[in-house]
C-alpha cells in the first residue's frame, strides 16, 4: 500500500475534517502518499485531487463541514461513470480508498469493491447515526448539542406566550436526534418514524397537560414521522382540535449539519481515520470502521447497509415515563 486516497461523500457532517486530518497523519506517520479527492464521487470521475500533506490540514480539526468538499453525483451510479472513477484511480497509481460519508456513499464505495475487487474502508460520516455497524456515526453528538441548544432558546419564546411549539428535525428514516434531544429538553411528546403514534394520543398527551396546568409545551418531531402529512399540516390539525393552544413550527434544517464538531466528533473522527489508513494496510477492506462500548469494530459495508440500526427502547421507555 503506497497510496491512499480519501474523500467525503453526500451530505456533510461535523467530524469529517477530523477523520481526514487523521487519514493524512496516519498516512505520514507509515510513510504513504495520500491523495484528496475534491467534491466526492465527481470530483474522482473529474479526476480532480490534490497530494495531502501534514501541512494541508493544519487548523481543520476544528472546522464544520468538509476541507474535501463533497457533491452527489448521479454519474457514478452508472456502470460507464464507476469505469471513469476506476480508470482514474489506477493511473493515478492509488492502492486504497477510503470513503466517508453515510449509506448513499458506502453503497458507491461497495459498487467499487465488487465490480473491480479495489481495495475500499468506509468511515461514517452521517447526522442522522442510522447505519448499522456502529454506535455513533460522525456528527451525530454535535447535531445532538445544536439541537438542544436551539430548542433551549425556542422554549424561552414558548413560556413567554405560552405556545406550543412544533420542533422539527432532521430523520428522515431515523428518529434518533428527535429522541435523545427531545429527552435532553423534557418535550412534552417524541414523534419519530419507529413509533406510531396516533394523533388521538397526541391530543390526549397535550389535553392532559393542559389540565394540570401546564401553559407552554414543546413537541419535537423527526421529519419522517408521519403522524400528520407534515409538520404545518400537523399543527394546523392540532389548532382546529384544540384552539385555545397557539400553535407554531419551527424546522431546524441545515443548521444540525454545520457548526464546530463537539470533542467527541474530533476524538471519534481521529480514531476512525487511523484505523481505516491501518486497516488498508493489512489488507482488511471492504468494511466500515465504527465504534462500539468505546472500541473500534469492523463491520462489511454490504451489512452496515442492509443491516438497520435500532432505537433505543430504554430510552423510549424513559421518555414515556417522563411524559407523565
Amino acid at each position: 500500500m503506497k497510496t491512499i486516497a480519501v474523500l467525503t461523500s453526500g451530505g456533510d457532517s461535523p467530524g469529517m475534517n477530523s477523520s481526514i486530518r487523521a487519514v493524512v497523519r496516519a498516512c505520514a506517520h507509515y510513510q504513504i502518499k495520500c491523495i484528496g479527492i475534491i467534491r466526492g464521487f465527481s470530483g474522482l470521475i473529474e479526476n480532480n485531487t490534490k497530494v495531502l500533506s501534514t501541512r494541508s490540514v493544519r487548523g481543520i480539526i476544528n472546522r464544520g463541514g468538509t476541507f474535501l468538499y463533497s457533491a452527489r453525483c448521479d454519474e457514478f451510479k452508472t456502470t460507464d461513470g464507476r469505469k471513469i472513477a476506476h480508470k482514474n484511480l489506477k493511473d493515478n497509481e492509488i492502492d486504497g480508498l477510503i470513503v466517508i460519508g453515510g449509506d448513499g456513499s458506502f453503497t458507491g464505495a461497495l459498487k467499487l469493491k465488487q465490480e473491480f475487487n479495489f481495495p475500499v474502508v468506509g468511515i461514517p460520516g452521517t447526522i442522522d447515526n442510522d447505519l448499522h455497524g456502529t454506535s455513533h456515526t460522525l456528527g451525530y453528538d454535535t447535531a445532538l448539542n445544536t439541537v438542544m441548544d436551539a430548542i433551549d432558546k425556542i422554549r424561552d419564546t414558548a413560556i413567554s406566550h405560552h405556545r406550543l411549539f412544533l420542533v422539527e428535525v432532521m430523520g428522515a428514516d431515523a428518529g434518533y436526534i428527535a429522541l435523545n434531544s427531545g429527552l435532553a429538553i423534557g418535550a412534552q411528546e417524541i414523534l419519530i418514524p419507529e413509533v406510531n403514534m396516533s394523533f388521538e394520543n397526541l391530543i390526549n398527551s397535550l389535553k392532559k397537560s393542559k389540565k394540570s396546568g401546564k401553559t407552554s409545551s414543546i413537541i419535537v418531531v423527526a421529519e419522517g414521522d408521519k403522524t400528520g402529512k407534515n409538520v404545518f399540516e400537523l399543527a394546523s390539525k392540532i389548532e382546529e382540535t384544540l384552539p385555545k393552544y397557539e400553535t407554531r413550527v419551527s424546522v431546524l434544517g441545515h443548521i444540525q449539519r454545520g457548526g464546530t464538531p463537539s470533542c467527541f466528533d474530533r476524538v471519534l473522527g481521529t480514531q476512525l481515520g487511523v484505523k481505516a489508513v491501518e486497516s488498508l494496510i493489512e489488507g482488511n477492506d471492504g468494511n466500515m470502521v465504527g465504534i462500539d462500548n468505546g472500541k473500534i469494530i469492523f463491520t462489511p459495508l454490504d451489512k452496515a447497509l442492509k443491516g438497520k440500526s435500532k432505537i433505543n427502547k430504554e430510552l423510549l421507555r424513559i421518555s414515556q415515563i417522563m411524559n407523565t
